[in-house]
Formats: C-alpha cells, sequence, structure tokens
C-alpha cells in the first residue's frame, strides 16, 4: 500500500474542494497518483450529482431590478430544497 502525505492530501483538497476524507480516500484508491485520484473524485461527483438531481428544489426567492431608463429589465429565480436556505442573507 502506498504512503499518502498529508502534503498530497493538501495539494488535492485545494485543487477540487473536496473533503479531506474523501481526497485521502480518491488518492488511496489511486496508489498516490494525483492525477488518477482527480479522475477518481470526478466520477464519485459525478455520481452525487446525478442523485441530487432528481431532488425536488421548491423553496428559492425571485428578484427583480429596473434599468434607470425604464426600458430594459431583469427578472431572475434561484431555487433551493430548504426555506432554511432561502430566508438566508447569503443566499440572496
Amino acid at each position: 500500500m502506498t504512503e499518502i502525505s498529508v502534503a498530497q492530501v493538501k495539494a488535492l483538497r485545494e485543487a477540487t474542494n473536496v473533503s479531506m476524507m474523501e481526497c485521502r480516500k480518491a488518492l488511496e484508491a489511486a496508489g498516490g497518483d494525483p492525477e488518477k485520484a482527480f479522475q477518481i473524485l470526478r466520477e464519485r461527483g459525478l455520481a452525487i450529482a446525478g442523485k441530487k438531481a432528481g431532488r425536488a428544489a421548491n423553496s428559492g426567492l425571485i428578484a427583480a431590478d429596473v434599468f434607470e431608463d425604464g426600458r430594459v429589465g431583469a427578472m431572475v429565480e434561484v431555487n433551493c430544497e430548504t426555506d432554511f436556505v432561502a430566508r438566508n442573507e447569503s443566499f440572496g
């Protein structure tokens, strides 16, 4: 079994923004090869995204703005799964 260093895990985490534990597991599965570990994380991420795609996003917010001349406006709808997220200040 290949020894995985903290520096390898940290570098993969910074490149992918995935948890330290998942990075370590991917590096172990890839035998310490960072490129192969990156590919493993990408495949896992696609699998996770596929599972979440079917979930309903029933909460959210709608924002509208009209420019000063009144001729151009925009309306945006952003959805999320829970009302807790929708009520969060940083969501809007």
